[in-house]
């Protein structure tokens, strides 16, 4: 018996992509006419028939929701995405998990992937790069609905609505306890340079030394436990007058309390640090770590409760929407 014509059949007698080939078959807008015309015509040459029925009964049998993740290596974003998936399965959701491990280009390639199976849904906490304006237009051009959460890389919120907690603020309560606690000279530490998450995690640190007239010392790098292990002993040797720390997140902050450890500084007397994110690493660290807390919970529920409701009436969320935040202290600081 003669093998019946694919989806991949088609695309390979067309020359174009699989995911092109189904986005014609849904009669997406997305695709030029032209290509259009192209792929109709390389159906009927090799007798390629779409069944539309079976296609709609698989789709039906459960909705599911594209969470697209920066870097899962990350426990502050593993506890989000546990939280997430949990709460969008008891409305009857279930959710497909992607890391793209800070790679744009990954990240377009699994949104064009996620949209060719037809998700109901995205929330995505992005990784940056021109790749990353690209597939969230192509989000936007589908009108499916999708938040982007703790990092804002598409300035369109009307389309894709931004949800992070109050990072400005959390800044600005670490810095104030750092000077409460007695720090004359406080420096920040990790984030990479022109990422918004960075400025916006630095904003609240800034207006404070600004308000008290002090000047600011920025030593950013990427977020990892390497880089605070790095930065703790650069401070030792550049700025031994610096006598608190905010990090810009718990990763950078434990690794400078190992690196305060190896070049003999004692954490939350000779140098005060004061973490963000406030994951579960930050109660077992020797002293705990002093963390801006993001409220994952609720954080969480802010998220799921804007996406269903979307979903359901419609009522798209608020264009950009800041949860709360506490600064939970501990020994370090």
């Amino acid at each position: 018996m003669k093998k019946k014509p694919t989806i991949i059949d088609v695309a390979r007698e067309a020359g174009v992509s699989k995911s092109t080939v189904s986005l014609v078959l849904q009669h997406s807008p997305l695709v030029k006419e032209k290509t259009r015309k192209q792929i109709r015509e390389a159906m009927e040459r090799i007798g390629y028939i779409y069944n539309r029925s079976a296609a709609n009964l698989r789709s039906s049998s459960i909705d599911l929701i594209g969470l697209v993740i920066n870097d899962l290596r990350n426990p502050f974003f593993t506890e989000f995405a546990a939280l997430l998936q949990k709460n969008l399965s008891e409305h009857g959701y279930a959710v497909v998990l992607s890391n793209v491990n800070e790679d744009a280009a990954l990240q377009a390639q699994t949104i064009n992937a996620l949209i060719e199976h037809g998700v109901s849904g995205f929330v995505i906490a992005a990784a940056y790069g021109d790749d990353s304006d690209t597939s969230l237009r192509l989000i936007a051009k589908a009108e499916i609905p999708a938040i982007q959460v703790f990092r804002k890389v598409d300035d369109r919120e009307d389309k894709i609505p931004f949800v992070a907690p109050d990072y400005q603020l959390g800044g600005r309560l670490a810095t104030e306890h750092l000077f409460m606690r007695g720090c004359k000279r406080i420096a920040f530490l990790g984030g990479l340079d022109d990422r918004t998450v960075t400025e916006d995690r630095m904003s609240g640190y800034l207006s404070v030394l600004e308000e008290r007239g002090e000047p600011p010392l920025l030593l950013t790098g990427s977020a990892t436990h390497q880089f605070g292990v790095e930065g703790a002993k650069r401070l030792k040797v550049d700025h031994p007058d610096v006598e608190g720390v905010l990090c810009f997140n718990d990763r950078v902050a434990l690794g400078a309390i190992n690196g305060c450890s190896m070049v003999g500084r004692q954490v939350g007397s000779d140098l005060r640090i004061v973490g963000f994110d406030n994951i579960e690493g930050c109660e077992q660290s020797v002293p705990k770590l002093t963390s801006v807390s993001c409220g994952m919970i609720d954080f969480v529920s802010c998220v799921s409760d804007g996406l269903l409701a979307w979903l359901s009436n419609p009522i798209k969320p608020m264009p950009s929407i800041r949860t709360p935040v506490e600064l939970i202290i501990r020994g370090s600081s």
